[in-house]
């Protein structure tokens, strides 16, 4: 019995010496592997015959290739991009579901151009409708979305225009949700291609939708057939929208993704549809041949485990904020310093979440990306109180 006695009084004092005592030190160390330089190829002639294009890099938003991106022109049914980006924060925020029915109006049904020929007296799903206008870009359906979630197209085309002010779209001035042709409305490749990456970036469950090839609704009584030929024809093809009027001619923004690289290339009014799937394709090549995408880690990836001083644990694991990648030019190689800046303790409480040091990727000495590494545990601040409380529980089990 005495001995157990000795034993829980050296736990109480050394537990008590622990919080009452702190110090830290930071060290960093480097990592190098041989990577490919990131650096801009020299401006490409691809000779298109469309009347505005780009090419961008999805995760970083990079510009790989650019003519006339920022004229404004007509987006016909690609400005349904951006209707579907309002519906998708709308399933994520779960201001709507996929199972609610949405019925349609007169005025929905009645819109012109490509339609699932909706009837007032029927109602389909949210997902129902995100498939017809993905799939077959069914005005009708588009604009009963928009009187659904905001109350009416004209409520649902202002929060259009707020987003596109948002995320910086200076282009662009929305006046419909579906794309018929308009005076004023108009908008760039350049901006369709910002809305295309936030849509697939933050919201990739679209893609559940986008890369479907041929479907059925009303019970296999309506058949569907993507309007989007590369979806079929093209390898890692997960996407976008097409769009053509009589005045805006054709336009696509097409995305696809092979290795870790996933690129979205814009084509505004091609003289004829083959020549915008021709283009598109021209420019998704030309990305896929000279650039590639090398990922570092992970988000919540382990990093390690650091020490907690004054905690009710001794340790948290490290992990990093979000995922980390960049984007490299084949055909150079060099070294990709990683620097990784961390303490070797620190001090309770921890937080999940909370930053506790950072990572630097570095090339010749300049800083290509940076992410902050976070606890991934809660750790609570030791006190009197869970002291005593932690002695006690040892006491008593040694005493069993």
């Amino acid at each position: 019995m005495m001995r157990k006695l000795w034993v829980s009084f050296f736990l109480f004092f050394f537990c008590f010496s622990v919080f009452s005592s702190s110090y830290a030190v930071t060290s960093s160390f480097i990592w190098s592997q041989d990577m490919e330089e990131v650096s801009t190829l020299p401006a490409a002639n691809l000779e298109l015959e469309s009347g505005s294009a780009i090419l961008i890099e999805q995760n970083s938003g990079k510009v790989l290739y650019e003519y006339k991106a920022h004229e404004q022109l007509r987006p016909a049914s690609v400005t349904k991009v951006m209707s579907l980006l309002l519906i998708m924060e709308a399933l994520d925020n779960n201001v709507i579901a996929l199972t609610d029915k949405v019925p349609c109006s007169e005025n929905a049904a009645n819109m012109g151009g490509s339609q699932i020929w909706l009837d007032v007296r029927e109602e389909l799903t949210v997902e129902e409708m995100l498939k017809a206008i993905c799939v077959a870009s069914a005005n009708d359906c588009t604009v009963a979305m928009a009187e659904y979630i905001a109350g009416s197209q004209e409520a649902f085309v202002e929060k259009m225009n707020q987003k596109a002010k948002e995320l910086g779209m200076q282009d662009t001035t929305f006046k419909n949700c579906h794309g018929l042709d308009t005076d004023g409305h108009v908008t760039s490749s350049y901006d369709i291609a910002l809305m295309s990456r936030e849509l697939l970036k933050n919201h990739p469950a679209i893609m559940n939708y986008t890369t479907i090839w041929m479907d059925t609704l009303r019970d296999g009584k309506s058949q569907l057939t993507n309007t989007n030929k590369l979806i079929r024809n093209y390898k890692g093809a997960t996407g976008l929208k097409t769009g053509s009027t009589d005045l805006a001619l054709y336009n696509l923004s097409a995305s696809a993704t092979r290795d870790n690289l996933s690129l979205i290339a814009v084509i505004m009014k091609a003289p004829s549809t083959k020549v915008r799937f021709a283009e598109a394709q021209k420019l998704l090549d030309y990305g896929f041949s000279n650039y590639s995408y090398e990922q570092f880690a992970k988000e919540k990836e382990v990093l390690k485990k650091i020490q907690v001083t004054k905690g009710t644990k001794q340790t948290t694991e490290v992990v990093f904020e979000k995922d980390t990648g960049i984007l490299l030019e084949k055909g150079t190689n060099t070294q990709i310093e990683q620097v990784v800046n961390l303490p070797e303790y620190i001090n309770a409480p921890v937080r999940v979440g909370q930053k506790v040091g950072e990572v630097l990727y570095k090339l010749n000495g300049k800083t290509l990306c940076q992410v902050d590494l976070v606890a991934n545990t809660e750790v609570k601040k030791l006190t009197l109180i869970n002291i005593m409380e932690y002695t006690f529980l040892e006491w008593f089990r040694l005493l069993r």
